[in-house]
C-alpha cells in the first residue's frame, strides 16, 4: 500500500466510525476526503472494499495502541485502567450503528474484524492476568482461557441493542461496569484494595 492509498484508507475509516458504514456512500466519501470519486476508484473497485481495507486499517491501530500501553512497564491494574480508559476513548468517537451495519451489511469484514480483535484481546489479557498474578493482585485459582472468552463475549454484549438499547444505556457506562465487574472478578485481596484506591482518583 503506497502512502496515498495508506492516506485514504486513514481518513475512510475515520469517516466511517464517524459516520456510520450505511449511511455513506462513495459520494459522500470521496467529498469528505476532498477527492474524486473516480480517484477513490483507483485504490478500491467498490463500497466493500473500501469497508474491508478500512477495518482492517482500525483493527491494526488498535492492536498496535493496545501493545504500546503493555510496553509501559505498568502493573497489571494500572494496565487495565490505561487500556480501559483508551477504549472509552475510542467509544465516544465511534457512531453506535458502526457494529450493526458491520454484522448485518459487511458479514465478511465482520468476521474478519471479529477473528482479528479476539487475537489482540487474547494475547493482551492473557499476558496482563499472567502478569497480575505473578504481582499478587490477580487471584492464583482462576482460569485465564476461560476468563478470556467471558471477557471476549461480554465485548459483543457491549454493542448488542436488544440486550442494551441505545436509548436507555449509554456505552461507555456499560463499558465502565464491565471493566469493574472483569478487574474485581480477578483480583485477589490485595488487587481489590490497590484497584479502590486507584478508582478514587483516576480519570476516565
Amino acid at each position: 500500500m503506497d502512502e496515498k492509498e495508506s492516506k485514504i484508507i486513514q481518513e475512510a475509516t475515520r469517516v466511517f466510525m464517524t459516520y456510520g458504514l450505511k449511511s455513506v456512500n462513495m459520494d459522500d466519501m470521496a467529498r469528505h476526503l476532498g477527492i474524486s470519486k473516480k480517484t477513490l476508484y483507483l485504490y478500491v473497485k467498490n463500497k466493500e472494499e473500501l469497508v474491508d481495507k478500512s477495518l482492517d486499517y482500525y483493527c491494526q491501530s488498535e492492536n498496535k495502541s493496545i501493545h504500546a500501553i503493555c510496553q509501559q512497564g505498568f502493573n497489571a491494574i494500572d494496565e487495565s485502567l490505561e487500556i480501559m480508559k483508551w477504549v472509552l476513548g475510542i467509544l465516544q468517537n465511534i457512531h453506535p450503528s458502526v457494529t450493526y451495519d458491520m454484522e448485518k451489511y459487511f458479514p465478511a469484514s465482520f468476521r474478519k474484524m471479529k477473528a482479528c480483535r479476539y487475537s489482540a484481546i487474547h494475547d493482551s489479557l492473557t499476558y496482563n492476568m499472567k502478569k497480575g498474578q505473578k504481582e499478587g493482585f490477580y487471584r492464583k485459582d482462576f482460569d485465564t482461557s476461560v476468563i478470556t472468552k467471558l471477557y471476549f463475549a461480554r465485548i459483543d454484549l457491549l454493542f448488542d441493542q436488544e440486550v442494551f438499547p441505545l436509548s436507555q444505556y449509554n456505552i461507555t457506562d456499560i463499558y465502565k461496569e464491565m471493566f469493574r465487574y472483569h478487574i474485581r472478578g480477578i483480583a485477589s485481596a490485595k488487587g481489590q484494595s490497590y484497584l479502590d484506591e486507584k478508582l478514587k482518583t483516576f480519570k476516565y
